[in-house]
């Protein structure tokens, strides 16, 4: 069943587990971290990127996906969420990942999310309040829940650029909740978009513990959220490498550390790039094991393109001559079945991996099934 995200976040908090939230750019992506949650009776929460919505609306050069791109492609990752995730015996939330303005967030309302971040981090205190409200007004208005961010990440990511990192205030953070109305908050504490985070990068567990217990000590509900908080598992890096990749500085933040995090505050923890790294790594062995593929009418271009990036390891960089298959699902031939067993074969390694780790197996039952009418019911009797 499609839910708003809030629904599941609550039940994260109230049973001390944390929920991963998974990007996907592809359908057979959004088909496979469904099915691996439905495995593992896990609730899901799948993400769309604001850039991820562009290529999925067609634009393959997606940083420079205008907004007709993101309303095409929005649609489309929610078909796909809900061909496979309508009637699933789990709860599952889609959620717009670094939604740029507020046409971004209606974009991804109007396609079909039930849940929408709005990115402010990088405007003044004031503005970044007055444009998360704006989008708050409008989601909860439909039932759809609505995520803000402030502090800022470093660290690239589609386009999310900083070089430097600035530390969430916990007064500020409360401050956000307060005046904006908003169900979760993404905190900087020390993690970093992108698979170059630092080795041995440390996060400072103590400023989520901060936020929560001043958030229960004034009875504000919500919910805190980790991003740039992929494990980049050095064993893909190692494979990607060993079959021709040139990935260097490749490190990731510590599950343990994340897990430790989850019981201290934070409730939903994003993780992309290991999805993207175990996906590069399946097609380049792919191609490696049989190498009569790479003459493909269907799927040689994809060899070509990993052959002439080694150094990229976006799954977006090399599955464009395959857009119909991204975009629509639609597998025209055996060739192209095998490239989407590789990829979905990939998201379920780390997902499957992740959702054991961070706890949240099992718990598909304790999430309140609650529809975008009654959750707009609940925001207006709250003033919310």
């Amino acid at each position: 069943m499609l839910v708003p995200m809030r629904v599941i976040l609550e039940a994260a908090d109230r049973n001390d587990f944390a929920q991963g939230a998974f990007n996907v750019n592809a359908v057979c992506q959004a088909k496979a971290v469904i099915k691996v949650h439905e495995m593992f009776r896990s609730p899901a929460i799948l993400q769309g990127a604001d850039l991820a919505n562009g290529f999925m609306g067609g634009r393959t050069d997606f940083m420079n996906a205008d907004l007709e791109d993101k309303k095409r492609g929005a649609k489309n990752i929610a078909e796909a969420v809900k061909k496979y995730g309508m009637d699933s015996p789990i709860p599952v939330a889609l959620h717009l990942d670094h939604g740029k303005n507020l046409d971004s967030c209606k974009a991804a309302v109007e396609g079909g999310y039930t849940s929408v971040m709005i990115d402010g981090s990088s405007l003044p205190f004031e503005e970044n309040v007055e444009l998360t409200r704006e989008v708050v007004k409008y989601a909860h208005e439909r039932g759809v829940s609505v995520e803000g961010e402030l502090g800022v990440l470093a660290g690239v990511e589609d386009h999310v650029f900083s070089a430097d990192s600035t530390y969430t205030n916990p007064l500020s953070a409360i401050e956000f909740f307060r005046k904006t109305g908003v169900d979760a908050l993404a905190i900087s504490y020390g993690t970093m978009h992108g698979a170059n985070k630092g080795k041995g990068a440390v996060i400072r567990k103590e400023i989520a513990i901060a936020i929560k217990e001043c958030m229960r000590h004034e009875g504000i509900e919500g919910y805190l959220v980790s991003h740039g908080s992929s494990t980049v598992p050095q064993y893909i890096v190692d494979e990607i490498n060993g079959l021709g990749g040139e990935l260097t500085n490749t490190y990731g933040i510590d599950v343990n550390q994340l897990i430790e995090a989850s019981h201290c505050g934070i409730n939903k923890i994003n993780v992309d790039t290991d999805i993207r790294l175990a996906v590069t790594r399946n097609m380049k062995e792919l191609f490696d094991k049989e190498k009569t593929l790479r003459n493909s009418a269907s799927i040689g271009a994809v060899y070509e393109l990993l052959e002439k990036n080694k150094s990229a390891f976006d799954p977006r960089v090399f599955i464009t001559p395959i857009m119909d298959t991204v975009m629509y699902g639609n597998v025209p031939d055996e060739d192209v079945a095998r490239i989407c067993k590789c990829i979905e074969d990939g998201v379920k390694e780390v997902v499957g991996t992740l959702i054991v780790k961070f706890g949240s197996y099992g718990k598909g039952p304790e999430v309140e099934l609650v529809t975008l009418e009654q959750m707009a019911d609940r925001y207006k009797k709250q003033g919310i």
